[in-house]
């Protein structure tokens, strides 16, 4: 297999799996070496999302407009989605919000009217203010997934062994709590 345009993307989410994701550590020099970073959050400034992409690491809800769109031009232009970490897999705490009757606007008036010191009022600006839905959604809720990696966020072992596989393989399987080839 050759080069692998490597991307990740970030949703709705705290940006833990990034973070064990760069605890990888000197893996991160193999990865580089026989893969493209050609779309991420961590060290890149790449505005869109381009054409091609062999294999995309999601984390994060779907939670709101911008991130439906995101999630559908990933899959668009992406061979193997994967979904990274427990807010991508199942909503995780992004959907706690789910629990309540109305619980978009419930958690908009909290947050923006209840909470506020000064000027309260829920942000609404088209094109730079994202429409909530009315739920967080699982990735897997409004994309086909190819590959999950649970955990909170999952540990950078986890994410080693999928990449390896990836990378070695073209795709990746996990069973229970241990990666098999596939």
């Amino acid at each position: 297999m050759g080069r692998l345009k490597f991307a990740t993307v970030w949703l709705g989410g705290c940006s833990g799996c990034h973070m064990s994701f760069l605890d990888l550590d000197e893996f991160l020099f193999d990865l580089a070496a026989r893969a493209d970073v050609v779309y991420s959050p961590v060290g890149s400034d790449i505005k869109e999302y381009p054409e091609g992409v062999d294999v995309c690491l999601i984390e994060g809800a779907v939670n709101n407009d911008e991130n439906l769109e995101a999630a559908k031009t990933v899959r668009d232009r992406t061979r193997l989605v994967v979904s990274f970490g427990d807010c991508a897999v199942s909503g995780n705490v992004t959907a706690l919000r789910n629990t309540i009757p109305d619980g978009a606007r419930m958690v908009a008036s909290r947050s923006y009217l209840e909470q506020a010191d000064l000027n309260p009022m829920i942000p609404q600006a088209e094109g730079i203010v994202p429409t909530l839905l009315p739920l967080a959604l699982p990735v897997h809720a409004v994309i086909p997934v190819d590959v999950y990696i649970p955990g909170c966020p999952p540990p950078a072992d986890r994410i080693k062994a999928v990449v390896q596989q990836i990378l070695e393989h073209g795709t990746a399987h996990l069973e229970g709590r241990q990666l098999k080839m596939g």
